[in-house]
């Protein structure tokens, strides 16, 4: 069995500035979905995580060269990420590390740079009942995961999502207000997979839902595609080495 190596990106601001924040995430964010990845995969994953506030933000090459799928949650320190940094990891998502992008973290670097798009929706926050509804049953993202997955309060998300067409919408969900949301997305991007998925406002203990928790140890898998990513190779050699070495002769130089 080849083993997940997932790593779970948590900016740590909302959880660590925000007194009623804390008793939804003690471990924060990171620790909650990491929980739900051991939980869910048992021995098929190993997985790491790595917040803001750490050298290059935990996301040294060496990191993500060991990292299969990637998770991201941001939120209000977007702008905090070092371009360097994020330069890196589109690096690796398109070498074929997976990326699961989570609520808020729609408008992070990484996730509006890989789309082209503003990546913008309407919002509203009134703690209103959110009914999940399974819209692609095949996908392995949703298998095992009731439809609707109702989560009794949490954020507002509605249209328009400012996204391009995804490859398949696997989620869309309604609220009780009235909004339709796609929120359960699809992508590739170069080799690597991308999904993103609505769920899990700081506010509202989401990533404690057991079907939620369903969620993203199906992303994990999925996203992870066969455990094993390579960074694109970056050499541009001379027209004439190229072709000899495709026609398999040695190239002397």
């Amino acid at each position: 069995m080849t083993t997940i190596r997932a790593t779970v990106w948590n900016e740590n601001v909302h959880e660590t500035t925000e007194p009623h924040i804390m008793p939804f995430y003690p471990r924060g964010i990171h620790g909650e979905v990491a929980s739900a990845l051991s939980e869910q995969l048992g021995a098929e994953v190993e997985v790491r995580t790595a917040t803001l506030a750490e050298p290059e933000h935990g996301l040294t090459e060496e990191a993500l060269s060991s990292t299969d799928v990637l998770f991201w949650w941001g939120h209000l320190a977007h702008d905090e990420v070092d371009d360097a940094v994020v330069d890196r990891v589109q690096r690796h998502v398109l070498g074929g590390m997976g990326l699961v992008v989570l609520h808020s973290g729609h408008f992070s670097k990484i996730f509006t740079r890989l789309m082209g798009t503003t990546c913008s929706l309407s919002w509203r926050d009134d703690g209103d009942r959110e009914a999940v509804w399974t819209t692609a049953p095949g996908h392995p993202i949703t298998a095992g995961v009731p439809s609707p997955l109702v989560i009794d309060a949490h954020e507002t998300y509605g249209e328009h999502f400012d996204v391009p067409e995804p490859e398949e919408t696997v989620f869309v969900s309604a609220f009780s207000g009235g909004e339709a949301f796609r929120s359960g997305l699809v992508y590739r991007r170069g080799r690597g997979r991308i999904f993103y998925f609505s769920p899990g406002d700081q506010k509202y203990p989401v990533y404690r839902h057991p079907a939620v928790r369903r969620v993203l140890g199906n992303a994990a898998r999925w996203a992870s595609g066969d455990g094993e990513h390579r960074t694109p190779a970056v050499s541009h050699p001379r027209r004439g080495e190229l072709i000899e070495a495709q026609a398999g002769t040695t190239t002397a130089s």
